[in-house]
């Protein structure tokens, strides 16, 4: 049996979701890439199956997502901020990190739906330093924003799940496993399951092995304190709530719908 290819975020965020995947190689074969490249991979049908920024789903062709997996925050997510020199009500240009694409999206819905802002953006690989020598703000996701002192570099640190729920008093779905139609059987599906499972038990070990001794506790509170890894019936309201506001400010061509394997 030919392997499925999966491709996965090379984030902290993603490691319980892929726990113990490189066990099942007859199932699966998997590569990591930032999320933008993920999105990139799938669409042009380099790999079966992507973990993928949710706002992807709508940019792709008759995608089914996996049941009650996912990448979601509550408040806080801790790891996808806007790091600005100023207020956010005065800032006039914007770096978004190339490695994303639904923090870019979130970031334009939250400027015209709540922070009251139009903004110039301006795309940059997630450089904090040059990113604000450029420009007033800089969008940053994932393990990069996570351990940013921003404190030491003298900027503001805006989170991004924390201002989309004061907003909608919602959940945010980040990202979740997405692919073709027959890109996967129940075998697979529940091997995906389960890897869930297992790492979310294990997420203290995986977050010591992934970031080390001396962001350890760091790492490991982000896991259990900001990060969720279920895709349930309410998650599935904040999605829905943000392709309806993605549409709304065209950002996506319409708010789709949510279809699973």
């Amino acid at each position: 049996m030919t392997p499925i290819h999966l491709g996965a975020v090379n984030y902290l965020n993603a490691r319980p979701l892929v726990y113990g995947l490189e066990l099942r190689s007859q199932l699966f074969s998997v590569r990591f890439d930032t999320p933008s490249k993920c999105a990139a991979l799938l669409h042009e049908g380099s790999i079966d199956v992507g973990m993928i920024p949710s706002i992807e789903y709508l940019r792709g062709h008759g995608y089914r997502i996996v049941p009650g997996l996912g990448i979601v925050s509550e408040g806080p997510v801790a790891s996808v901020a806007v790091f600005s020199s100023r207020s956010i009500d005065q800032v006039r240009s914007v770096a978004l990190d190339t490695s994303s694409r639904t923090s870019n999206a979130l970031l334009q819905v939250l400027c015209y739906e709540l922070f009251g802002v139009d903004p110039k953006f301006i795309p940059m690989p997630p450089v904090p330093d040059a990113m604000l020598a450029r420009c007033d703000a800089a969008l940053i996701i994932g393990d990069p924003a996570l351990f940013f002192d921003h404190a030491a570099a003298g900027v503001l640190k805006v989170d991004l799940g924390e201002q989309w729920t004061a907003m909608t008093g919602l959940p945010f779905v980040w990202a979740f496993w997405a692919g073709r139609r027959r890109a996967l059987t129940a075998e697979a599906i529940d091997a995906l399951t389960e890897a869930r499972d297992a790492g979310v038990r294990q997420s203290d070990a995986l977050a010591a092995a992934f970031c080390g001794p001396a962001r350890a506790a760091r790492a490991q509170a982000y896991l259990r304190d900001n990060i969720r890894y279920t895709l349930g019936p309410r998650e599935e309201v904040g999605l829905m709530r943000f392709y309806e506001l993605a549409a709304k400010h065209s950002l996506v061509e319409d708010t789709g719908v949510l279809e699973y394997f």
